[in-house]
Parts: structure tokens; C-alpha cells; sequence
């Protein structure tokens, strides 16, 4: 059962699209204790100078590429300076993950080959994935991508992949990237794989029907690691902290 931490606070939801939402995670954060304030970057909503009433942010995924020229994403790819700064809870999913690589100086590309994941799709958790969580990493998880990143200087990789190598990483102690959507619902893949159906035609790409099959499959998995890993990012950073050099020290 979901309890609420750190007391009702704001969370900083950066969004790319005109009716784009937050899916599972923004319902996963208001059943925690927390309001949503949302942006929308592309549409002229301004990111906020400081998160310091803020409890963290997350910058999810879009349609444009993280190497677009527009002014607004060169300040979205800027502003990613503020939670780092102040050390502020970060995710960062696909689109947002690039993001934050571009940030941190890493490349943002296709695949030499011309392979996307669009569907469901196996990664393989790291040794350093469940003390990074705190809980059991899915592998099985649903994309919706045509560029990936290398790992970044500095990062702990927390889940690899065939075609796209780093799926998940950890920055810092409060920072996290997602390559593949945890956030998606039903409602959304079946939006997705109609207004995207092209998409399916793309190297690599599933059918529509294994996409469905997919959520009924593997997204309890999903599910159950969202609210866990949640829960856990919201946490004080003191107990987040302790717990990463209990690992590092069981590790030596």
C-alpha cells in the first residue's frame, strides 16, 4: 500500500505535447501526497528557476529528438542544471533521459543500423540496480525510441539492452534516466500505436498486437516497481544515501 512521504509537496511534471500526461507515475505521485505542476515547455510554460519548493522533477518523453535546434529545448537541455544543483529527485524518461545525457556532454544518436524499440522489450538489470531502487528491476519494459545514448562519465548503469545499450542510469545520488516508459497505461499504448502506426513499419519495431499482449504480460512487473522505485526516489536523501554506501561497502 502506497504511503505518503516527505508530506504533500509539489512535483515538478515537464510534459512535450499538447495533451501528453504523466500516466501511471502522475497517478502514483497524487495517491503519495503530491500535486503535479505540470509544463509544457513547447507551449511557452516557463521551468522553474529553482525546485526549492519543489520535492524533485520528472521530464518525460516526446516525438522531437533531444539534437533539435529549438530555443525551447536548448533551455529545457540548460535548466536541467537546476536539480543537479541543488540535488533535487530527477528522472529523466526517454526524450527526458536523452535530455539529461545531452546535458552531461554524452551524444544522443540513432542506431548505426537504423533499429528502434517500439514495443516491449527485454533489458537486463545491473548488479547495482536494486540498491540503487530498492527493489527488483523489471525486464521486460516498453520503448518508444529511434535514438540512444552511451553510458556517461561518471553515471552507474543500472540496465542494459541488445540494440540500445544503457536503458537505465543513475547520476549522482538523486538522478535517474530511463531510456524505456514505466509511466505508460493501457489507455496510452493503444493511443500511441494509432496515432505512431507508421512507427511499426521501423526496423526492430513490434507489431501492434505484441504491444498489447506485452502490457497484459509484463506490466504488473512494471507496476509493482513503479510504486516501490517512487516511493523510494521521494525518500529523504539522508536514508537514500545511506543505503547506496551500505551496497558500496557490502561491494568492497
Amino acid at each position: 500500500m502506497l504511503q505518503r512521504v516527505n508530506g504533500s509537496r509539489k512535483v515538478a511534471v515537464i510534459l512535450h505535447q499538447e495533451h501528453s500526461t504523466p500516466g501511471r507515475f502522475g497517478r502514483l505521485l497524487q495517491a503519495l501526497g503530491y500535486d503535479l505542476d505540470v509544463r509544457r515547455p513547447p507551449f511557452g510554460d516557463p521551468l522553474p528557476k529553482t525546485l526549492a519548493e519543489h520535492a524533485g522533477a520528472i521530464v518525460f518523453g516526446g516525438p522531437m529528438s533531444a539534437n533539435d535546434e529549438e530555443d525551447w529545448l536548448r533551455r529545457e537541455i540548460d535548466w536541467i542544471d537546476v536539480p543537479l544543483k541543488e540535488e533535487k529527485p530527477l528522472i529523466g524518461i526517454c526524450l527526458g533521459a536523452q535530455i539529461l545525457a545531452r546535458h552531461l556532454g554524452q551524444c544522443v544518436d540513432a542506431h548505426p543500423q537504423g533499429k528502434v524499440e517500439v514495443g516491449y522489450y527485454s533489458i537486463t538489470p545491473t548488479r547495482d540496480a536494486h540498491a540503487a531502487c530498492g527493489c527488483p528491476f523489471p525486464e521486460q519494459v516498453y520503448q518508444w525510441h529511434r535514438e540512444g545514448f552511451g553510458l556517461l562519465c561518471g553515471a552507474v548503469l543500472l540496465a542494459t539492452g541488445q540494440d540500445f545499450e544503457t536503458q537505465a542510469f543513475r547520476y549522482g545520488s538523486a538522478a535517474y534516466g530511463f531510456q524505456f516508459h514505466p509511466e505508460v497505461t493501457y489507455a496510452m499504448i493503444c493511443r500511441w500505436t494509432i496515432r505512431g502506426f507508421d512507427r511499426m513499419a521501423l526496423p526492430g519495431a513490434r507489431p501492434r498486437h505484441l504491444h498489447l499482449e506485452g502490457w497484459y504480460r509484463h506490466d504488473a512487473a512494471v507496476a509493482r516497481w513503479s510504486e516501490a522505485f517512487l516511493t523510494r526516489w521521494l525518500a529523504p536523501r539522508d536514508s537514500l544515501r545511506d543505503a547506496v554506501e551500505e551496497r558500496r561497502l557490502v561491494v568492497a
